[in-house]
C-alpha cells in the first residue's frame, strides 16, 4: 500500500481514518493544500515552502487525487480538512482537558468557532483575530507572545488557504514550545454553519466543492477554475510513490 507521495518535492501522506489516533499526538505543521492553492505553488514561492516543510501533508483535495488515479495509476486516499476535523471534534469530546488556540478571520467567526468548542466542553479555548497579512516579510509578534503564554496543545487556523501555512510555518519556526498546528482553514465553519452545509456524505463523494460554489459562486467560480492548472502539472511531473 502507497503511504506517501512526492508531488514537486512535497511529500503527501496516504492516511487513512484508522491511522487518526497516532497522527493526533504527533506535534508540528499539518497541512491541507486545496486544488486551487496547490495549483498556485509554481508562481508562490512562499506558499510552496510552506507545505514542503510541513510535517505532514494530507490529501485534501479530492480533485488532485482523481487527478493521480486517471494519469498516473497512482491511488490513495482522500483525507479532507473537515473529515480530519470531524475526527478531531470527537477526539476532544473524549480529551476535554486539551486547550485550543484559534486563529480567527474576523469577529463573527471568533464568536463562533469559540462557542462550538466550548459546547464540546473543552474549558481552554484562546481565540485570535488575524490582521491582514502580507505574504512578503511575514511576520506577528503579538501572536507569538500570546501563544507563549497560554502554551496550547492545538492551533487552529482558521484563515484562508494561501497564508494560513506560510502562518502556520512561521508558527513552527519561531514558538519553542511543542504543539501542533492544524491548517485547516474554514472547515471548522462547516460545523459552526457560517458556511455551506457539508456533512460526511457530501464529503465522501467529493461534492463539497459543488456545494460551496452553489452557496458562494462568485468566490469559488474563479477558485475552481484555478484548479484546472493541476492536469498539465499532474501530467507532465515525474511523481514518486513510497510503500
Amino acid at each position: 500500500m502507497i503511504s506517501k507521495v512526492i508531488f514537486k518535492k512535497i511529500i503527501f501522506n496516504n492516511i487513512y481514518e484508522k491511522n487518526f489516533n497516532k497522527c493526533i499526538v504527533k506535534k508540528g505543521l499539518f497541512v491541507f493544500p486545496a486544488g486551487p492553492t496547490l495549483a498556485s505553488i509554481s508562481h508562490s514561492n512562499e506558499y510552496y515552502d510552506s507545505i514542503r516543510k510541513a510535517d505532514l501533508v494530507f490529501f485534501d483535495s479530492g480533485f488532485f487525487v482523481l487527478l493521480l488515479r486517471l494519469f498516473k495509476n497512482i491511488n490513495v486516499k482522500k483525507f479532507s480538512g473537515y473529515k480530519f476535523l470531524d475526527l478531531f471534534f470527537n477526539f476532544l469530546k473524549k480529551n476535554k482537558k486539551k486547550s485550543i488556540f484559534c486563529i480567527d478571520p474576523n469577529l463573527k467567526f471568533s464568536k463562533s468557532n469559540k462557542k462550538f468548542l466550548k459546547n464540546l466542553g473543552i474549558k481552554r479555548v484562546y481565540n485570535y483575530m488575524a490582521p491582514n497579512y502580507k505574504i512578503k516579510n511575514f511576520s506577528d509578534r503579538k501572536l507569538l507572545k500570546k501563544i507563549k503564554k497560554v502554551r496550547p496543545d492545538f492551533i487552529l487556523t482558521n484563515i484562508g488557504g494561501g497564508k494560513q501555512e506560510i502562518l502556520g510555518l512561521y508558527l513552527k519556526k519561531n514558538l519553542k514550545i511543542k504543539t501542533t498546528i492544524l491548517c485547516t482553514g474554514a472547515a471548522i465553519s462547516f460545523f459552526t454553519k457560517d458556511q455551506a452545509p457539508i456533512n460526511r456524505v457530501i464529503d465522501k463523494f467529493y461534492l463539497g466543492w459543488f456545494v460551496r460554489l452553489i452557496f458562494n459562486p462568485l468566490v469559488f467560480s474563479k477558485r475552481y477554475l484555478n484548479s484546472l492548472k493541476l492536469i498539465p502539472m499532474v501530467i507532465f511531473s515525474k511523481i514518486k510513490t513510497i510503500d
